[in-house]
């Protein structure tokens, strides 16, 4: 082993960039639909070598002496989010003859731009690199460190984390519950790189010990939680899931208006499975209802036709309320709940909207080249300043639209009372790729996260009703129209998670990086 980490560590030019860019698109493996968790050790031992090598002159200044790490990390990056998020450019074909020039941009540029925050990992963590155990500890502290930067800042996109790729599986989701992502990714890359020490003299035996004792608490802990804790009580609740599989190209086309609403009425009209009880709760997926519902009163009183009195139906909708005088309406993404007389009884609007996508960030500017948001409405869309809860049947959902459910930090206080999760999406934009599945598997983590089961329609997949546990109750493949059935579990009460999330991922990431600056100090080994 020790060898073949030679050959890694002094690989040079273009098979070193190459070296990297596998090394990081092999990690996607790890990621849903394939959720082989085995290739991030393969990656991240790999990126440990060409870390070790990514050597500069002594003599050089200090930017240029991180250059060789920042590049490696870079070029790492790229290859692992281009492998992870082509499927983005599906949604710019949808109408290609407006948006298919921009194809580049998503596949390549946005990957381009992702990277940017894993080779600044690799620069940090090469600031205090040293021989064995201290180098993985610093590679964990910087990717826990950069990954947190990269859920917050212009926005935040923390799609495909790394610590995902530890979590394929309800077993090993349950330390989400007192770490959470932020906690797991730091922890994940620590345990994904500790193979690098079998290439490694010095710190060996410390560090695989550490590793393996992580993955046993991991493991552990999962069953703990999923065979020995007691199980929430289920309520008496029944949701129906409605996924009428609507190609977004038809979604788009004006004339298919009442088709679409039919097929959504039609699927929540259906009897229960064998005899089951009736719902009591029937959800549309995100912008379900194909027009402005308070624009079209017959829209309602056809939704009070399939309802009965004591049915409530929750649907996505584009809302939209005038902006004052001299100004065009403002539209927003949005969620209603209608009760079974087919009148509006609460809504709540999309608060993260998706750049490029609902709204144009420097919008005057990219106006005036005729550029606008994929699925915008004109002027684009605007967000609402919270969260609020949905109140329907005595229950309080809390709302997550679309990507909102990808980021932890959107569940606010309010999330501490709610008796579920909600979350409605429209993945049928990307097609039947790994997008939707890399999605509901991000969602299924909220729910474990926060202690709540989670009700996730979609509109073309994947529809499910998911425990506080992450274990699927109920649910729709992607690309099977249909509806489900599915009593409503219970919630765990878990405190203030988020909290406490925070403090044990501030904890660990400093925590390693205390261990790797003490390792740079006491053996400096390969450090410039």
């Amino acid at each position: 082993m020790e060898q073949l980490a030679g050959k890694v560590m002094l690989l040079s030019g273009a098979r070193r960039a190459m070296a990297a860019l596998l090394a990081g698109l092999i990690g996607v493996l790890a990621l849903p639909p394939f959720s082989f968790p085995a290739a991030l050790f393969v990656s991240f031992t790999l990126l440990v070598w060409l870390i070790d090598g990514a050597t500069a002159a002594p003599e050089a200044g200090f930017f240029r002496r991180l250059w060789p790490a920042f590049l490696t990390g870079w070029l790492f990056g790229f290859g692992y989010f281009t492998g992870g998020l082509w499927w983005l450019g599906n949604a710019l074909l949808v109408e290609a003859e407006d948006y298919a020039w921009a194809l580049p941009l998503a596949v390549f540029g946005l990957p381009a731009f992702l990277a940017l925050y894993y080779g600044l990992a690799a620069a940090l963590a090469r600031l205090v690199w040293s021989d064995g155990m201290g180098r993985i500890a610093a590679l964990a502290f910087a990717f826990g460190l950069c990954e947190w930067l990269r859920g917050v800042l212009f926005t935040g996109f923390p799609w495909n984390a790394v610590g995902y790729g530890a979590m394929p599986v309800p077993l090993l989701m349950q330390s989400a519950r007192v770490l959470g992502i932020a906690g797991i990714n730091a922890l994940a890359v620590f345990v994904f790189a500790a193979p690098a020490l079998l290439g490694t003299r010095r710190g060996r035996l410390p560090g695989l010990a550490l590793a393996s004792l992580l993955v046993a608490a991991h493991v552990g802990y999962g069953f703990y939680v999923l065979h020995v804790t007691p199980a929430p009580e289920n309520r008496e609740t029944v949701i129906r899931l409605v996924q009428p599989m609507i190609d977004q190209a038809m979604k788009l086309d004006d004339s298919a208006r009442a088709e679409i609403f039919e097929r959504h009425l039609a699927l929540s009209a259906a009897p229960p499975v064998e005899g089951g009880k009736r719902p009591d709760v029937v959800v549309w997926p995100e912008t379900s209802i194909p027009f402005i519902l308070t624009d079209n009163p017959d829209a309602l009183t056809r939704i009070a036709d399939v309802l009965a009195d004591d049915q409530v139906l929750i649907a996505g909708a584009v809302r939209t309320e005038g902006a004052g005088s001299g100004k065009g309406p403002r539209y927003y993404n949005s969620i209603y709940v209608i009760d079974g007389k087919g009148q509006i009884a609460a809504a709540a609007d999309k608060v993260h909207l998706v750049p490029f996508g609902e709204y144009m960030p420097f919008e005057d500017v990219f106006t005036d080249l005729g550029i606008a948001a994929v699925a915008a409405m004109p002027g684009g869309f605007s967000g609402a300043r919270e969260h609020q809860l949905l109140q329907a049947s005595g229950m309080s959902f809390y709302p997550l639209i679309c990507y909102e459910a990808i980021f932890p930090a959107e569940i606010g206080a309010a999330g501490e009372t709610a008796t579920a999760l909600l979350n409605v999406t429209n993945d049928a934009w990307f097609g039947n790729t790994p997008g939707p599945y890399q999605h509901f598997h991000q969602a299924r983590l909220r729910a474990v996260e926060r202690g709540l089961p989670l009700i996730r329609a979609a509109n073309n997949g994947v529809s499910a009703v998911v425990d506080a546990r992450g274990r699927v109750v109920s649910g729709l493949a992607y690309d099977v129209a249909g509806y489900t059935d599915a009593v409503l579990p219970g919630r765990v009460d878990l405190g203030d998670p988020a909290r406490r999330q925070a403090f044990w991922f501030w904890l660990v990431t400093a925590g390693f990086l205390v261990v790797g600056v003490v390792s740079r100090v006491a053996f400096p080994g390969r450090a410039n």
